[in-house]
């Protein structure tokens, strides 16, 4: 066996040694023309010797590096060019995927996905063949990629002298039987499936049957517990359970089960209009009875976990198709659930009679370990009208339950996420009453306060300015200057002077004024000292009134010079 295996590892091949090989493999991938063509010239050489036998990889290469050569050329025009690369690249693709396909033809995306050729590649060769010829860009870049492709996956994997092509050496058969056998299987699979669902049918159907035949003139107590010829085919749906709980939750509710039609709901005698608010939704006592005997068999934790877990997944489906009759239903069941776990104090109080009556209509009576932190991510992803109520039951029965101001939050988001806003979550009345915004209103409510804002402070800065107009005048009273009320555009006057005001200084004396005499003036002693040790001549002239007299005003005209 040895020997044999030896045997067909052992090859002839055109080349004359490693040597020949690799260089050949550098002057292909080298940007030299010279070095380009001689490579050529090797591969032709080893066609003569290999007839038909030549590997695809080295046929697809020269292919390609002949048409970059003729390109560099310049001897070729665009269309031209365009038509040489289509033709190598259809080879290439062709050439690759044609020992990949079994005895069913399979699409070449698929083939040349499992190769890790790029898809558009295969999508160039299409429109070679069968659409408008690409343009010349395109071919020049699908030409580097598949050579790239190539040298990583052919060229680069050379290690002794032969040709390993793994990629095209693979057992097309044993890829055919593979596919072939998981079809089996997948078929074989999926006829369980549906054999099984049709049993889990079958035997809800059985089982309502014998229920409606068990509610003729029946007593309501006999009517809730099963009859002695019921108790195989419970036996028999536990069984089922055990193994297919999944699929038979998923049947349960269906429509005709666990949610009712309008002729069920008629047969049994529920009174629609007696039905709770959509809000807080619970399930008719006669459609709880009829469901209890087979519930409280199939009761287990893991049979309430997945049950819980279908019922919300059922909801998150809904939330899209707002089916008000089956989201009825179907978080009336979830309610039902949670409160059979409810250790509530309002329970406390209540006398046998009634605790008897209470654990009569309870899918199970022993508390369960439920997983809070799931059904509450669960509760949260599926929002609808029965969203807050749900969410306030899970609340309630936490082993470890949030803040209460967490849980008010919560609650608040989840009113206004759904919309509903009749529900109690223990507030005070001052936040009860306070309105739900959208984000409209809350825009429009910013933008009413930000004008009432700048209003006031325009009003309060008009208060102010008047004020200070008012105090000024009453400074200015008696005197012959008076506060100027008009808005005038200082920046066109220079200093020092007023609107309407003449170039001759004159105009600034007042008609009426008294002469101080210099020696009723007050003379600062010290100031004079120290002007006159500093060379300045001249009395120093303060006093509250008119420094000025006629004869200043004419001194001060004669020596002013204008610019």
């Amino acid at each position: 066996m040895k020997k044999s295996s030896l045997e067909k590892r052992r090859h002839v091949v055109a080349w004359i040694n490693k040597a020949e090989w690799d260089q050949v493999m550098d002057y292909l991938y080298s940007k030299d023309p010279a070095l380009q063509r001689f490579a050529l010239q090797r591969v032709s050489a080893w066609r003569g010797r290999y007839a038909h036998s030549t590997p695809v990889a080295v046929d697809c290469t020269a292919d390609l590096v002949r048409c970059q050569v003729l390109d560099r050329s310049g001897q070729l025009d665009g269309d031209d060019l365009v038509l040489l690369y289509g033709a190598a690249l259809v080879r290439f693709v062709n050439l690759i995927t044609e020992k990949q396909q079994g005895r069913k033809a399979r699409p070449l995306r698929r083939l040349a996905g499992k190769l890790n050729i790029p898809e558009w590649v295969v999508d160039l060769r299409h429109d070679f063949t069968h659409r408008k010829l690409p343009t010349l860009k395109w071919c020049r870049k699908g030409c580097e990629v598949v050579l790239e492709w190539l040298q990583q996956e052919y060229w680069s994997r050379q290690l002794g002298g032969g040709a390993d092509e793994d990629w095209e050496s693979q057992s097309d058969g044993e890829d055919e039987d593979a596919d072939q056998k998981r079809q089996e299987n997948e078929l074989v699979t999926r006829q369980k499936e549906i054999e099984a669902y049709k049993a889990a049918r079958d035997f809800l159907i059985s089982y309502e049957k014998e229920r409606y035949k068990c509610l003729d003139g029946i007593q309501e107590d006999k009517w809730l517990s099963p009859f002695a010829d019921m108790s195989w085919l419970l036996g028999e749906i536990k069984q089922f359970s055990l193994d297919s709980s999944d699929l038979l939750v998923d049947v349960l509710l269906e429509d005709g089960f666990l949610i009712p039609t309008a002729e069920q709901l008629e047969t049994l005698g529920c009174d629609l209009s007696e039905i709770s608010s959509p809000s807080e939704p619970r399930i008719p006592q006669i459609f709880l009875r009829f469901w209890l005997p087979l519930l409280k068999m199939l009761n287990s934790p893991s049979f309430i976990h997945l049950f819980l877990e279908k019922l919300f997944m059922e909801l998150k489906v809904l939330t899209n198709e707002q089916k008000d009759h089956r989201v009825f239903y179907i978080s009336a069941w979830a309610s039902e659930v949670i409160l059979c776990n409810s250790n509530r104090f309002e329970y406390r109080f209540e006398r046998k009679m009634q605790k008897k009556a209470r654990m009569k209509d309870r899918i199970f009576v022993n508390r369960i370990q439920l997983r809070w932190q799931q059904l509450l991510t669960a509760c949260l992803d599926a929002p609808c009208i029965c969203t807050p109520h749900l969410l306030q039951l899970i609340l309630d029965d936490m082993d470890h339950p949030l803040p209460q101001e967490t849980q008010q939050k919560l609650l608040q988001l989840c009113s206004i996420y759904t919309q509903t806003s009749d529900m109690d979550f223990s507030l005070s009345k001052e936040q009860k009453h306070q309105p739900i915004y959208t984000l409209e209103s809350l825009h429009e409510k910013q933008h009413s306060q930000l004008r009432r804002s700048s209003e006031r402070s325009e009003s309060s800065n008009d208060m102010k300015w008047a004020d200070i107009l008012s105090e000024k005048a009453k400074l200015l009273r008696g005197s012959p200057w008076q506060v100027c009320s008009d808005k005038v555009l200082w920046n066109n006057y220079p200093l020092g002077k007023v609107p309407g005001q003449s170039d001759d200084p004159s105009c600034l004396m007042t008609e009426t004024y008294s002469v101080m005499m210099v020696s009723d003036q007050p003379v600062d002693l010290e100031g004079s000292r120290r002007q006159n040790a500093q060379g300045v001549s001249g009395p120093a002239r303060t006093a509250e009134g008119l420094l000025w007299n006629q004869s200043d005003v004419n001194r001060l005209k004669s020596g002013l010079k204008l610019f």
